[in-house]
């Protein structure tokens, strides 16, 4: 199989094109007056030829990956479709504030005009014009995304944070008070242009000397081998008790075209393979039992359960198996949806389980006491810390990225999570 497939779809991506063109044509029309008034207008409307310009290259690597699936990814590449994206939302955004003015300007001649026709109004109808503080209040909003996505995919896709918390519980066995869990997710290494930022990252999560380190799926986006470049730097994750995994949805290879079932088993025995290479122990819908001065307590991982078209692979009865009377439960998940749909009903509690798969959307605001991102309203539980019935989940932000690559806003997360026990009334 070549590296990159070819199963081109022209008509969609011919039809995308023209809107993208519209866009701009609108757009020009629209502050082609603002640029004017510039005293570097000409300058100004060479860089915006310029930023078009590299907008459709972006589309064109864009589209291109989206066709063939590659599994590497290069810094120029990234960067042309980073700017794609962000030279898109931003006229998205010059297009909703002109598009309510001229609407107004539409309803505004169209009453002149039947003013004129019944009642006889002598003036001359005459075409509003676009008032000129709604042109800069236009622009001036629109450089907010801009300037913040254009940090995005340059330095904030790569700007790891790692979030620490302390939960309490009274059923945790005393022997583990003070147990640490690193957790990450959905590191989509097909997505990843540099080694080096793995190196940084591999460095901050050990030395959280944690007791495991849990990953909750989508290690890549559509092949194993998408791992074979950071494999050595991966391998050197450490974690006093090991490091476990479980799949995404990505990692099922479900989103690739193969010349064979054959071809696509290969490439999941592949990335078992890789796994186990890395130190990573697979949970597909198991459990492992930690023990310390004669307490336990489970750590279990499912296959991937989210809303079809997602796959619905989890089983947790099967992952429980003979441990149902532990008193302290762990759950790898990825896909969040499962915690609400399944797990919190289900009659075995499971303490605290740990999902991603949401990536919090790789763009959005938080700070202190607030947090919003448009995948809020796709997934209720998206970012941070839930609780029902006692039962706690924690939806991890992602450790990489896909489609967009960058994140404005919403930073590449390291979790880290360390229990102790409080009184029972």
């Amino acid at each position: 199989m070549s590296i990159r497939e070819v199963t081109p779809n022209f008509k969609f991506f011919a039809l995308i094109t023209l809107f993208l063109v519209a866009v701009d044509v609108y757009v020009i029309f629209a502050i082609r007056k603002s640029v004017d008034k510039f005293k570097y207008k000409n300058l100004v409307k060479l860089l915006y030829f310029f930023a078009v310009i590299a907008g459709y290259i972006g589309f064109y690597f864009l589209s291109s990956n989206f066709i063939n699936k590659p599994f590497e990814s290069f810094a120029f590449e990234n960067f042309f479709i980073g700017f794609f994206f962000t030279f898109f939302i931003t006229k998205l955004l010059l297009i909703f504030i002109f598009l309510a003015e001229d609407i107004y300007r539409f309803f505004h001649m169209l009453f002149l005009t039947l003013k004129k026709l019944f009642f006889k109004d002598p003036d001359k109808v005459i075409a509003p014009g676009r008032r000129r503080f709604v042109r800069q209040a236009g622009l001036t909003l629109a450089a907010i995304p801009f300037t913040s996505l254009l940090y995005g995919i340059t330095k904030g896709k790569y700007n790891f944070k790692i979030r620490k918390l302390k939960l309490n519980f009274g059923n945790l066995p005393k022997s583990f008070e003070g147990f640490k869990i690193v957790q990450i997710s959905d590191i989509h290494l097909g997505s990843f242009d540099s080694i080096d930022a793995i190196k940084e990252a591999v460095q901050m999560i050990n030395q959280q000397n944690a007791d495991v380190i849990l990953f909750t799926g989508d290690l890549v986006n559509n092949d194993s081998r998408e791992i074979l470049p950071f494999l050595s730097e991966l391998k050197k994750l450490k974690a006093k008790r090991g490091v476990y995994s479980v799949l995404g949805n990505h990692d099922y290879g479900d989103y690739k075209t193969w010349n064979s079932e054959e071809e696509k088993a290969e490439n999941n025995k592949l990335l078992h393979e890789l796994q186990d290479q890395m130190n990573f122990q697979l949970l597909k819908n198991e459990h492992v039992v930690f023990e310390k001065n004669h307490e336990k307590i489970g750590l279990y991982g499912v296959e991937n359960w989210g809303h079809k078209p997602f796959p619905q692979r989890a089983d947790l009865d099967k992952s429980l198996e003979g441990t149902e009377d532990l008193p302290f439960k762990i759950l790898m998940s990825h896909d969040p949806t499962h915690w609400v749909k399944k797990v919190v009903p289900h009659q075995t509690r499971f303490d605290i389980t740990l999902a991603g798969h949401t990536h919090g959307m790789q763009m959005g605001v938080e700070i202190p006491g607030f947090k919003w991102s448009p995948i809020k309203y796709i997934y209720p539980y998206w970012a941070g810390l839930y609780k029902k019935k006692d039962e706690y989940l924690y939806v991890n932000r992602g450790f990489g990225f896909i489609g967009f690559p960058g994140r404005a806003g919403i930073w590449p997360e390291i979790t880290v999570i360390e229990f102790g026990r409080k009184d029972i009334a």
